[in-house]
């Protein structure tokens, strides 16, 4: 399934082209699958100014933190914390066992729920708000916190632009390299999102020692435009590796989930650079590449297929740590199921 994008700015139409949007938006589609929206979020009766939380009693709080302060004053994003069940305030040795983390990239058009619904094409796509996304990661790891990142830029409501943490064009294609600073940036952000949600922070810096204290662990997730933060930070490991600050912090990443990865380039959509895949399967991280045939069996897309075969062959002879599925084969590629990938994988 294609989606053709109708703009009537004649500025912007002869951007979307073949090689471009109109064949790289994974986030948007005419319909959405019933069985999607069986799982809404409904907002708490009682918030605050950027922050969302379950009554008492309920499952693990859903929390909205608003404008959190990156590794530079003008990387600043939105986050959404699900945090495990009597977690606030924790300290000691519970708090250390509870400082595992899971860390998600959203694709296109996912944003949070209020703001969805005020966007024509938003509200047809509630059922994959950022809300809904964290119910079901939390589901997905009942025991760790569940962070998702909000994209810093949603250029026309649609399309989700990670500048904070690679270069990236209007539209959010990615230009990598080596130092732009991805890890850097979600450190400062994690650390500061649980200063501002009042979790024990294992990630001061530590006088003399560790920049990180133990117990924490840390895994990322990427779905579609959302990989391309997993690809950057692919290609800064070797940097960071050897950072005494971040070293620490990279030690502790554990997994890596690629998730039906896309963007609007015409390449680059997985990580094929031997040296940098070299660097990610000595590094011990343990690589998860989920795909539906949506991204890697599009004809009109087909070098997606192509890198997603060189990124398996070249980590399988690397010797990393790697499991890959192809989730719904036998069904027509579909958005739908390119979503359904988020509750699948």
């Amino acid at each position: 399934m294609h989606l053709r994008l109708n703009y009537t700015n004649p500025v912007l139409a002869p951007m979307i082209t073949a090689r471009g949007v109109a064949t790289g938006f994974h986030c948007a589609a005419k319909a959405m699958s019933a069985a999607a929206g069986s799982s809404s979020f409904e907002p708490p009766e009682h918030c605050l100014p950027g922050v969302q939380e379950t009554r008492p009693g309920s499952p693990p709080r859903l929390r909205r933190l608003v404008d959190i302060p990156g590794c530079e004053p003008d990387r600043v994003n939105d986050l959404l914390l699900l945090s495990t069940s009597d977690s606030q305030g924790r300290c000691g040795s519970d708090a250390e066992d509870r400082s595992a983390h899971v860390v998600f990239f959203p694709g296109d058009i996912q944003n949070f729920q209020q703001e969805m619904s005020l966007q024509p094409e938003g509200a047809q796509w509630l059922s994959w708000s950022l809300e809904n996304v964290a119910l079901t990661l939390g589901r997905r790891f009942p025991d760790r916190h569940v962070w998702v990142i909000r994209a810093s830029r949603m250029y026309l409501h649609k399309f989700s632009c990670y500048h904070n943490f690679v270069e990236s064009n209007l539209f959010g294609a990615p230009e990598h390299s080596p130092d732009y600073g991805a890890f850097r940036h979600l450190r400062a952000l994690l650390s500061n999102g649980m200063e501002r949600a009042g979790l024990p922070n294992p990630l001061l810096l530590q006088r003399g020692g560790d920049t990180v204290a133990p117990g924490f662990s840390l895994a990322v997730v990427g779905f579609s435009k959302g990989c391309v933060v997993l690809n950057q930070m692919v290609y800064e490991l070797a940097r960071v590796r050897a950072d005494p600050e971040l070293g620490p912090f990279v030690e502790r990443l554990s997994d890596m989930y690629w998730l039906d990865g896309g963007h609007p380039g015409g390449s680059e959509t997985w990580v094929t650079d031997k040296r940098a895949l070299a660097e990610l399967a000595a590094s011990g991280v343990a690589v998860h590449a989920h795909v539906t045939p949506y991204e890697v069996r599009d004809p009109m897309r087909a070098w997606v297929g192509r890198e997603h075969g060189r990124f398996v062959k070249k980590l399988e002879d690397l010797g990393a740590r790697l499991s890959q599925k192809l989730h719904f084969e036998d069904e027509p590629a579909s958005i739908e199921n390119h979503f359904r990938i988020i509750q699948d994988f």
